[in-house]
């Protein structure tokens, strides 16, 4: 079996494994106490806080650690906020942050703040112009994730920091895809990361703000780590964590450089093997280690299980493989197609045979995806005006293959008018117009669902 999916979570590291098991004999005292057990205890501790501190670029006192990446944000975003509340109540993230980011955004306007949701290109990128427009005098705190976890995009951190520094502004980045390839540059505020990606145990995750920079831990007071995560420290976990981090960062221009390399095969192959794909992200400021793409008129679900079946465990951004059939925030903001969605993200150690058994497979996988579902030949020489089709109550891919099939019965310049209740219709019939180079007219509310309009243009 093939493990694709580290952008989710890697595998423990082997030497997360020996660091965790050996700190498990000195690392269960107190390292509060002053005796000699909990003095072993606090020395592993200062050792793992300095190790992690190193990797990330920010001195020790700094940083903390917290009971996973996600409290790390949440702990980080509310400390921010409240500390700068006589500033303002105005928030700026991105609009293709981790859900962690989105969620503390959605807590935050519940509670009567204000947020801004800066947009991205179709690469997934935003721009420091655009959080510069952002900016607002009651802006208590912007925050921009390295890279992106779905497509692997790199964002501007450090531009976008020079601007925030200049506006008197912290920012807080969430770094738990890319510290694994090395440190986050620019004047950054806060920042956050999540062990499990990177090869250590899950459960652990590190914040690190600025000296200088305001902050309110929320919550009953803790005299542990620095009063920013309260509780016992989980130190064997800790050990374990930074051991790995300084692991993988040794072997990160090395791994890379290869990874990267089986990754552009990928991009290049997939739509010469697979007709009616669309590779997502930005080709070259990206993770080394992550490629996406999306495939027409397929079932993401059943695509997902079917390259499991052939021994291939990878992810999907795709809404078809939601219970909810609710469309990827990442791929709905970034305009790209989310249908058939293929998120690959390869393990330190991926053999460039892997990557081929999967290039073999790949093509038949979605064949017989495509014929299950019926999906359309091109072409056509219609001769019709308008054609209306009915594609109420069909999910995900259904109203993209409808409106595939119908696009051959009119003539050149006139429209097809699907009308479609499924959420992800919003986001893939643009998407389809512009991979197959079809006018996207727009869309109108109808008796029922939404009318989307679309003109054959070739």
């Amino acid at each position: 079996m093939s493990y694709f999916d580290v952008a989710s979570s890697a595998p423990l590291h082997p030497v997360a494994r020996q660091a965790l098991v050996a700190s498990l004999d000195e690392g269960w005292a107190d390292p509060a106490r002053l005796y000699r057990e909990g003095r072993r205890a606090r020395m592993l501790l200062d050792a793992a806080r300095e190790a992690a501190a190193e990797a990330v670029g920010c001195r020790p006192d700094e940083l903390v650690f917290t009971a996973s990446g996600t409290r790390a944000v949440h702990s980080g975003i509310a400390g921010a906020l409240t500390a700068r509340r006589r500033v303002g109540d105005h928030l700026i993230v991105s609009a293709v942050e981790h859900s962690s980011v989105l969620h503390s955004a959605e807590a935050h306007e519940q509670g009567g703040g204000a947020v801004t949701r800066v947009p991205v290109d179709r690469g997934g990128a935003v721009t420091p112009d655009g959080y510069a427009a952002a900016l607002r005098e009651d802006t208590a705190l912007a925050c921009l994730q390295s890279a992106n976890h779905e497509v692997g995009t790199e964002q501007p951190v450090a531009e976008v920091a020079e601007v925030c520094r200049a506006a008197g502004v912290p920012l807080l980045v969430d770094a738990a895809q890319s510290l694994a390839w090395g440190p986050v540059d620019g004047p950054w505020s806060l920042l956050t990361g999540s062990a499990h990606k990177w090869g250590g145990p899950a459960g652990v995750g590190i914040l690190a703000v600025r000296k200088g920079v305001r902050f309110a831990p929320q919550g009953p007071a803790d005299e542990r780590e620095s009063g920013r995560a309260a509780g016992f420290e989980n130190i064997p976990a800790v050990v374990a964590a930074a051991a790995s981090l300084r692991a993988v960062r040794a072997e990160a221009a090395a791994e890379g450089a290869r990874l990267r390399e089986l990754t552009e095969r990928i991009r290049a192959r997939v739509p010469s093997l697979v007709p009616d794909v669309e590779v997502v992200g930005d080709p070259v400021r990206r993770l080394p280690h992550l490629v996406t793409f999306s495939c027409l008129y397929v079932d993401g679900e059943t695509l997902l299980h079917e390259l499991d079946r052939a021994g291939f465990s990878v992810s999907s951004g795709s809404s078809c493989t939601s219970s909810t059939l609710t469309p990827s925030h990442v791929l709905r903001a970034m305009g790209v197609l989310s249908e058939g969605n293929v998120r690959i993200s390869l393990p330190v150690g991926t053999g460039a045979e892997e990557v081929e058994r999967f290039l073999d497979v790949l093509p038949g996988v979605v064949r017989g995806v495509r014929e299950t579902l019926g999906a359309p030949v091109a072409g056509g020489s219609g001769s019709e005006e308008a054609v209306t089709v009915d594609a109420l109550g069909m999910s995900c891919p259904q109203p993209v293959i409808e409106l595939a099939r119908a696009i051959g019965r009119v003539r050149v310049g006139g429209t097809v008018t699907v009308l479609a209740d499924d959420e992800v219709a919003a986001v893939d019939i643009p998407a389809w117009c512009w991979t197959r180079q079809q006018e996207y007219v727009g869309e109108r509310p109808a008796d029922q669902g939404v009318a989307y309009v679309v003109r054959r243009s070739s």
